[in-house]
């Protein structure tokens, strides 16, 4: 018996499995049915040494002539804030990822039966949303800051008001420029809050027959 050539097995073999293909086809077409098949990527070949480096250093001459990211998609203040800000971009970033990856342990706790785990959760979510905010409009909501909001957020006063008198206008726990940190009821004075004055009223009593 004459050996067989590798050419004449591969054509030979292509051939049959072209055959039998055909044949599936028309047996399913005769059923009314239609198969699509799915195309097997095939895993890729493992790099050499030489392919690494050579595929390192594409990479860096990509990122050198795109240049350093912008993030345009942050507000302008935001950006502008050195990485040694308590509330800078990188800073902030920080404590999202941190948070998100809290708040995807906390999942179950969205639907929960317990009361506290459900408030639990809501309080993750809205510091996740306030801290994305910050990040796109600069300005920031929430009363709390940190990696665990552990921080309290102090108010500022930028523009004083006043009274028609004259008098300041004061929201306790608020900085002010000319008096510094306004701790309300310890040691206010008449001249730093403006009293409230009630309307005395009387109550309509009826009489019962």
């Amino acid at each position: 018996m004459r050996p067989i050539s590798k050419t004449t097995l591969a054509r030979r073999t292509a051939k049959s499995k072209a055959t039998r293909e055909a044949k599936q086809k028309a047996a399913l077409e005769d059923l009314g049915l239609t198969v699509k098949r799915t195309k097997v990527r095939k895993p890729r070949k493992a790099m050499t040494p030489e392919q690494k480096e050579a595929a390192a250093e594409n990479l860096r001459k990509a990122r050198e002539a795109k240049g350093p990211s912008k993030n345009s998609q942050y507000a302008e203040n935001v950006r502008l804030l050195p990485d040694d800000d308590p509330l800078s971009l990188r800073t902030v970033q920080g404590w999202i990822k941190v948070q998100k990856e809290i708040l995807s342990s906390m999942k179950g706790w969205k639907e929960s039966k317990e009361a506290d785990e459900r408030n639990r959760y809501n309080i993750v979510s809205v510091y996740v949303d306030n801290l994305e905010s910050y990040l796109r409009h600069g300005v920031w909501f929430d009363h709390k800051a940190g990696e665990h909001m552990e921080k309290n957020i102090q108010l500022k006063c930028v523009k004083m008001a006043y009274y028609a008198d004259g008098t300041p206008k004061r929201t306790k726990g608020v900085w002010y420029p000319d008096i510094g940190l306004y701790e309300g009821n310890d040691g206010e004075t008449f001249s730093e809050q403006k009293p409230v004055l009630k309307n005395d009223r009387k109550r309509n009593t009826r009489k019962k027959a």
